[in-house]
């Protein structure tokens, strides 16, 4: 950290179910009845809404009084500019630890469970308890960290962006999409024509989500990579054999030095990473999109395993 500026703890969280049901519906009295329409209580929802609420009191009386301090929705990361003596503190599911990892670059982040046994845990290891004990030692560098891979796409006129959990390349409206598929720089490289439902590359940390969710129905799946090794995972979604397209070069394994190609053949193809659908690269036809492990990765603040500290 900076000798002469104070840390910045940014807070990234999202709205809650409440908050998406009055900007919809307007009023509580409306939203519950909507809910009972359906079989649901509002009172369910004013729970975890009031979970989320105190944990975010706590997170911010945590933050020492002469630090900075930032707060960010994560509808609004795409323009949010972090900077480098950052310490970032996500306070939901787990998958909003993924959202904000993409815009990051070596800042530590506290992952902060507002509902502890609702979320699993992986990325949201802390209750917002844990987040006083937890900033001084981030800030002095004592904390411990555990850095995961993430995975990167480039197109051929130097746009780029980055994912923890995976990036999907396809159609923008899941229709057919077309492509030349290259597979280099590892074993069993190839290259083959496709129509698919899609790409999806993942990283270790994606594993236990969406890539697992693919290579559990399927036959001969790769096995997928650990959380921090410097691989990834890739599955074709319903590669369709016709004439002139195939469905052998399906799945694979990418290494460190590894690269997966894909090069448009059809309008409307996009790439996004982590399910940010708003923030994506857009494909013309004849362009290429490059796929490698990503060259920086995310620093996840972790329970030190050396005593009790700031563990849950």
């Amino acid at each position: 950290m900076s000798a002469t500026l104070a840390p910045r703890v940014v807070v990234v969280s999202r709205r809650s179910e409440l908050d998406e049901l009055l900007v919809r519906h307007g009023t509580r009295a409306a939203a519950g009845y909507y809910l009972r329409q359906r079989g649901r209580d509002l009172d369910e929802v004013l729970a975890r809404h009031e979970l989320l609420q105190a944990a975010l009191t706590t997170v911010g009386a945590a933050v020492p009084p002469d630090w900075r301090r930032g707060h960010v929705d994560r509808d609004d990361l795409p323009r949010f500019l972090f900077g480098p003596e950052d310490i970032i503190v996500a306070v939901g599911p787990d998958g909003l630890v993924a959202n904000v990892a993409k815009y990051l670059d070596r800042q530590p982040v506290i992952g902060v469970d507002p509902e502890p046994g609702r979320n699993a845990g992986i990325l949201v290891r802390f209750p917002a308890t844990a987040v006083a004990r937890l900033l001084p030692a981030v800030a002095a560098g004592k904390a411990a960290t555990e850095a995961r891979t993430m995975v990167r796409a480039v197109l051929d006129d130097g746009q780029e962006l980055v994912g923890l959990n995976e990036v999907y390349v396809g159609h923008s409206s899941h229709q057919s999409a077309r492509y030349l598929l290259d597979i280099t720089g590892e074993a069993g490289a190839g290259r083959e024509r496709h129509s698919s439902s899609g790409v999806v590359i993942g990283t270790g940390t994606g594993a236990t989500g969406w890539c697992a969710s693919i290579a559990r129905g399927l036959a001969g799946a790769p096995p997928l990579p650990r959380a921090g090794e410097l691989a990834l995972s890739w599955f074709v979604r319903e590669a369709w054999p016709s004439p002139v397209t195939g469905a052998e070069l399906t799945c694979g394994r990418l290494g460190a030095t590894g690269r997966l190609e894909l090069t448009a053949e059809s309008d409307g193809l996009v790439a996004f990473a982590d399910g940010l659908e708003s923030d994506r690269l857009t494909l013309s036809w004849g362009q290429r999109i490059a796929l490698t492990v990503a060259p920086r990765r995310l620093r996840l603040v972790v329970p030190d395993q050396r005593g009790p500290a700031a563990g849950r």
